[in-house]
């Protein structure tokens, strides 16, 4: 067998399996895939142009270029009163999903376990299997908002725990925490010794209350490998900007696997980056306000078609129930799919224990949401009937 049986027993993205399907269908009202339907603001495409006709297509240092990295730092100790070591602790990655790679490799040994919150982005168990480690499902309810407690994450402890993976705002749930929410998950890390990663990606689009980073709680910072990058709050998915700050040592190791992976990330998305964090906030005020009107109008309008759906406290996804219809989400979506023309992400792609879920995505339009509620009541009326 020419391929490793750990890469072949790996299932395939459950969010681009069912949008094979997708392609090449019209009039799809598409609700599926996690990305901003805005484009990326044109003071930061320009300024990635510019940098182009000025000659800037060059290796970076493999860390990232260090003014990017000095600003990342400012931004976080002038928004969090969070300090890191511009050349130390900060690294430029290829997105989010590579710096969650290089953490897990950097730090785990084969057969060592990471605690993984389900609902969950579906690469975080698979980064952990490629890299030798076994993870370990703690499974999240509806009626908790979809969110970690202590004594959840007491309970899924286990001899050879090395980290507890989080996610927040979650994708696919929406969940967030508040800070002392956070805090009473700081105190179980501690007390078992875990290493948290943390990836905030949505961090910018959290509506109901601030942002805390797992990192600036007390006595955390050390034991935080902090994820972030520009792809969701700035409409940069493209660009594969992300970036990755903590421990020194751990850093230094997770450097060491990105020099041989790939060098650097490409310079035209860390200047457009540099543009991004330095003069962008306005930009994600503004797409923020209009996530939080769709969200509020989602929300309602599936909870009135008798989709049970808890309210997300960031990101831009909805994650109702179709327990009530006694079908699994992935009959549900194709159905939807072949007979509405409404595609949205079956639950099961989330984690073992969401087949009653589906998972959407209002980083759409408002008028392509209206539209899709509209054909989801038609597709319900011709159920009922």
């Amino acid at each position: 067998m020419y391929v490793s049986k750990l890469v072949n027993d790996l299932p395939p993205s459950g969010i681009r399996a069912f949008f094979d399907l997708v392609m090449g269908m019209k009039d799809v009202v598409s609700l599926g895939v996690g990305e901003p339907d805005f484009v990326t603001p044109w003071h930061i495409r320009e300024k990635a142009i510019y940098s182009l006709e000025q000659g800037f297509t060059t290796y970076t240092s493999n860390k990232g270029m260090p003014e990017l990295r000095k600003d990342i730092c400012a931004f976080l100790k002038d928004r969090y009163d969070l300090r890191y070591d511009w050349d130390n602790e900060m690294l430029i990655t290829v997105g989010v999903s590579e710096a969650l790679d290089l953490v897990c490799r950097a730090i785990l040994e084969p057969g060592e376990k990471v605690i993984i919150h389900e609902p969950c982005f579906v690469a975080y168990a698979p980064m952990v299997k490629l890299a030798g480690g076994v993870p370990i499902p703690l499974i999240t309810t509806a009626e908790e908002g979809f969110k970690v407690t202590p004594e959840k994450l007491e309970k899924a402890w286990q001899k050879g725990t090395k980290a507890f993976l989080i996610n927040y705002p979650c994708n696919p749930t929406g969940a967030s925490y508040t800070r002392q929410e956070l805090l009473a998950l700081a105190k179980v890390a501690q007390k078992k010794d875990m290493l948290v990663i943390s990836d905030e990606v949505y961090d910018e689009l959290t509506y109901d209350f601030d942002h805390t980073p797992f990192a600036s709680l007390p006595g955390m910072r050390e034991r935080v490998i902090y994820l972030n990058g520009f792809s969701k709050s700035y409409a940069m998915t493209g660009w594969r900007m992300g970036w990755a700050a903590g421990n020194e040592k751990i850093l230094a190791a997770m450097t060491k696997i990105h020099q041989y992976l790939v060098m650097c990330a490409p310079i035209t998305g860390q200047i457009a980056a540099r543009e991004a964090i330095t003069n962008g906030r306005e930009n994600v005020l503004a797409m923020k306000k209009e996530y939080d009107r769709r969200r509020n109008y989602i929300v309602a309008s599936l909870n009135e078609l008798g989709l049970e759906c808890h309210r997300p406290q960031g990101a831009f996804y909805a994650f109702p129930s179709i327990k009530n219809l006694k079908m699994s989400s992935m009959d549900f979506a194709k159905e939807l799919l072949e007979t509405q023309k409404v595609a949205l992400v079956p639950g099961g792609a989330f984690g073992s224990q969401c087949a009653d879920h589906v998972r959407i995505s209002y980083a759409s339009s408002y008028d392509n949401l209206r539209e899709a509620v509209r054909r989801i009541r038609i597709y319900l009326e011709g159920r009922h009937g």
